[in-house]
């Protein structure tokens, strides 16, 4: 830079054949000439029409050049951030020590997506193919890359894009949230789990005059009760062991923005008294103070449970309820929303694909007519979360290219059912027909297996725990169940 001639970071960065939209350079001397040798390097790629917005120098944190130790940590945590950040990274081989270099080597190996450049006296760029035999490291980075999207929530941000759906139910929700997202209204998300509410709330911050302003989420049943209080509120320095420092809670970091407080309805009572202050009054105080602080904060809430139930045993303030049950939208279960479900599947699957074409051994796949036909037919009682695993699962177990009907069915969970669970009371002078009740649960059940099996009766008698085929078919006929169907 000083005698304005290329060195290995210029010439790589000017001549690769791939430009590179992101550069970082890690150092640990001459902090003071890093803004200079940014600039240099920024008009540099300019003239050559090269990228050069993203280039920054940042301080590695190692104890010697040649300390494997630290230079080991600050390479495993830049090459890992930035091989799963971008689609190719390429690593400099020729600046820095040669523990530097083999580090980047061993590190950079284990990456199915990084490729080694050098430069040699004459600047010319080389690109470098390393004779060593990293399979095993690379299938493994894959394999655990798959795991992790397979165990992770499946990304259906595309297919809310433009609030947009197929399905009447769908829609109604969807119409409901815009006019919710515009307003600054409390608002509170109703639905089984996996249906889809934190997707939704999103969706209303975006939509809201708030969207430049933080967007915080909390899950209310994931927080021990001892760290409730100080994770929404914050706390002051030595409002308890181990608090060394002020802290500022959820609705501090809000400010001006949105708080999703997923599964509200698990709030102990005695936050459930703060966070009606809060809507009420617009203040909160943290654990271990005495001052009052000002927010501005919209809340949405979400549950799968029976919020007026929960009121009625004592659970949930009634007053509380009312302050966060002003613009309600009740997600609606993926069984109710038939017509959305081919495009669901066809983001899941998108989705798997991509988490797998990396691993070497890989056959992309796809879901039949057939199986998305049965998909549809299934109650889906975990919703698109279920959706999800079990197409995971089916994508695993599946030596073909084409998912069908029997390898959805092999891959859904198996749950024993009992309904009938909950305590029956009558009083002196009450009637009810019993045989009448039991046949319409009996009815109920069978079409219910008959519809989950696709009419298969073998199927549906081994779901209903029958002795046999001829016993389900007398039962149909006993039930008035159409026996063509």
């Amino acid at each position: 830079m000083l005698v304005e001639a290329p060195a290995a970071i210029s010439t790589i960065a000017l001549k690769s054949t791939i430009p590179f939209d992101k550069i970082v350079i890690l150092s640990n001397k001459d902090e003071g000439k890093w803004n200079q040798f940014e600039r240099f390097l920024q008009k540099r790629m300019a003239i050559a029409n090269r990228p050069n917005q993203d280039i920054q120098v940042y301080k590695a944190h190692i104890d010697s050049p040649i300390d494997y130790q630290s230079i080991s940590k600050v390479t495993d945590q830049w090459i890992s951030k930035l091989s799963d950040e971008a689609d190719t990274l390429s690593i400099n081989l020729t600046s820095g020590t040669p523990t530097m270099t083999t580090l980047s080597v061993l590190i950079g190996k284990g990456k199915s997506n990084t490729r080694f450049l050098q430069s040699n006296p004459s600047n010319d760029v080389i690109e470098v193919e390393i004779p060593l035999d990293f399979a095993n490291a690379y299938i493994q980075s894959a394999s655990k890359g798959i795991a992790a999207k397979a165990t992770s929530q499946p990304n259906l941000y595309r297919a809310f894009d433009q609030l947009t759906s197929h399905s009447d139910a769908m829609k109604t929700a969807i119409k409901k949230a815009q006019k919710i997202a515009t307003s600054e209204v409390p608002a509170l998300i109703l639905g089984e789990t996996g249906t889809g509410k934190e997707l939704m709330a999103n969706a209303i911050h975006q939509g809201s005059l708030r969207v430049q302003k933080p967007l915080r989420i909390v899950n209310c049943g994931a927080l021990a009760e001892n760290i409730v209080d100080s994770t929404l509120f914050g706390h002051k320095k030595g409002a308890f062991t181990g608090a060394d420092k002020d802290h500022p809670g959820l609705f501090e970091q809000a400010d001006g923005g949105t708080l999703f407080l997923d599964e509200v309805g698990e709030l102990p009572l005695n936050v459930q008294v703060k966070l009606l202050r809060v809507l009420q009054q617009g203040e909160i105080t943290r654990l271990g103070d005495t001052k009052s602080i000002n927010v501005d904060v919209r809340i949405i809430a979400a549950t799968h449970q029976d919020l007026p139930l929960l009121v009625s045993q004592g659970q949930f303030r009634e007053d509380l309820f009312y302050r966060l049950a002003v613009g309600i939208i009740e997600m609606p279960a993926l069984r109710n929303r038939i017509e959305d479900i081919p495009l669901i599947v066809d983001q899941l699957v998108d989705q798997i694909n991509q988490a797998g074409i990396k691993h070497p051994s890989y056959t992309s796949k796809k879901v039949s007519d057939k199986g998305i036909n049965f998909i549809c037919s299934q109650p889906w009682q975990g919703n698109i979360r279920e959706l999800w695993s079990t197409l995971n699962r089916a994508f695993l177990w599946s030596e073909s290219t084409e998912i069908d009907t029997d390898d959805i069915a092999n891959s859904l969970l198996k749950r024993q059912k009992n309904h009938l669970k909950h305590k029956m009371t009558m009083s002196m002078n009450d009637k009810v027909d019993i045989v009448q009740i039991t046949d319409e649960i009996q009815k109920n059940y069978v079409l219910a297996a008959l519809k989950a099996s696709g009419n298969v009766k073998k199927k549906a008698t081994e779901m209903l725990s029958l002795k046999d085929h001829q016993t389900l078919t007398n039962w149909m006929k006993r039930l008035n169940i159409d026996t063509d169907k």
